[in-house]
């Protein structure tokens, strides 16, 4: 059966500038928090590959851009590397050296007819302020970044119409101070909590300095809400989803799309002794400055059930007392990256946009397919056939099409990545581009037949798609 990409539905891709640029031009006291993990912590980093070198994309960019153009690419998104973006953080010197570079950068994009989209933290708090102020524990943070936001918008918001604040800004906490299984390894549910809340925060006040300086854009937040399904339809069950998705998925989304916190939610960190501190003048500033539109990273659908046994008192809460995961038997699996494939998410999710969340414009930011050891995949001509990928964009794309046809205000979808890329911890372990890069030869650029596909369906704006039944 052949699907039809609705118009204006935009197909695009995406990076981040700390897994492509590598540290080259990078100066003296410009660390972020991943390049910090891995100088501490290399050896548990897939065969030592990190940031330092990624993709070398800081040098290589315009290779990748002649690149997007050759595939027909009309939308990038990626990050400004926050770290390097500043020589002083305190005074908010720029880094003049950095911002022409993105000043090339986005120009180039343009010039190809690539719209560029633009997101200001993509995990790279500056370790300075990690180490002096404990990151985003500080309310002194918050104010940093708006005036880094503010100084961006000044520079580029020109050519640059979409802004995104923070991607996945629950994800560094969580694998920090809430599992404490990355560096610094530090269990702090308390801290966790307040960092989600400052970076709601700081959004806020980012959306506030857009919109009053009346831009000509849209400024948003690209967030990872896993989707949520109970085992049963047991009531302890649909607790135990009700649960997750209270403390992972709508910490973000109610204040940023409705500009309040779930009423239920207070209770439960007051019982739990995690309170974050906040002031009447915030929560009016969160109250009044919602997003104009979301960014929405969707990989595999979480799925969870009752808890199985009594919480030890003794240990810090987590919210993992009110469940536990579960695996589908039988579900069908990428095993290279361990995650459960279920292209109806988008369905669910858009569905719940709809009648939720305002109807909210949304995004899919990142979706895609990451593969070990794709070499195997190879022809005798050197180029990857990812089958696998396209199979799998074809049946994502698919579902998210439909339920924008039922009326979700899905405005497009951007494959996670456009080239290969580095990853926390599984660094080039698996491959998640269009674009091959070669390790072992200087980084050298190649398209995947995947890219070719990709070209195909941007230029004919249809792709095939096996029959299935309609949404209810």
């Amino acid at each position: 059966m052949k699907k039809r990409i609705p118009e204006n539905f935009i197909i695009g891709a995406g990076s981040s500038a700390w897994q492509t640029e590598g540290w080259k031009g990078k100066k003296e006291g410009q660390d972020s928090y991943l390049d910090t993990w891995y100088k501490n912590e290399k050896q548990v980093w897939h065969e030592g590959y990190g940031p330092g070198v990624a993709t070398n994309f800081y040098e290589r960019y315009q290779e990748d851009v002649d690149l997007m153009k050759e595939i027909g690419l009309t939308h990038f998104r990626t990050s400004i590397n926050w770290s390097r973006f500043f020589i002083d953080y305190e005074t908010l010197e720029v880094d003049e050296d950095y911002a022409a570079y993105i000043d090339r950068f986005v120009d180039s994009l343009i010039k190809a007819g690539v719209t560029p989209m633009l997101c200001l933290e993509h995990y790279e708090l500056p370790t300075y302020l990690q180490d002096k102020y404990d990151g985003w524990s500080s309310k002194k943070v918050v104010a940093l970044f708006t005036q880094y936001a503010e100084i961006v918008f000044d520079r580029y918001a020109d050519r640059v119409k979409y802004w995104f604040t923070f991607n996945e800004p629950v994800v560094i906490q969580t694998r920090t101070y809430l599992d404490a299984i990355r560096y610094p390894h530090e269990q702090d549910t308390k801290k966790w909590m307040q960092w989600n809340y400052h970076k709601v925060l700081a959004t806020a006040k980012v959306v506030e300095i857009y919109h009053r300086k009346n831009y000509d854009g849209q400024i948003g937040i690209v967030l990872n809400p896993e989707v949520t399904y109970p085992r049963s339809s047991s009531e302890a069950d649909k607790k135990a989803a009700e649960m997750y998705d209270l403390f992972f998925n709508r910490i973000y989304l109610d204040p940023l799309v409705k500009g309040s916190y779930p009423e239920e939610l207070f209770p439960l960190l007051k019982k739990h002794g995690i309170q974050f501190d906040y002031t009447k003048e915030e929560i009016d500033s969160i109250a009044h400055n919602t997003v104009d539109y979301l960014g929405i990273n969707l990989y595999y659908p979480n799925r969870v059930k009752a808890p199985s046994y009594q919480w030890n008192e003794q240990t810090p809460f987590h919210p993992a007392y009110y469940y536990d995961h579960f695996e589908l038997p039988g579900r069908k699996m990428n095993k290279s990256r361990g995650w459960e494939i279920y292209p109806q998410m988008m369905v669910d999710f858009g569905m719940r946009i709809k009648n939720d969340y305002e109807n909210i414009p949304w995004i899919v930011t990142e979706n895609g397919m990451g593969i070990e050891d794709e070499e195997r995949f190879m022809d005798s001509n050197g180029v990857v056939q990812d089958d696998y990928r396209i199979e799998f964009i074809s049946e994502h794309l698919n579902c998210l099409i439909e339920v924008t046809e039922a009326g979700s205000n899905c405005k497009g979808y951007m494959l996670w990545a456009f080239t290969d890329c580095v990853s926390p911890m599984n660094a080039f372990k698996n491959r998640y581009g269009l674009v091959r890069i070669d390790l072992n030869n200087n980084r050298d650029r190649s398209l995947k037949k995947s890219a070719f596909w990709y070209k195909n369906l941007i230029e004919s704006r249809t792709f095939e798609v096996a029959d299935k039944t309609e949404i209810n």
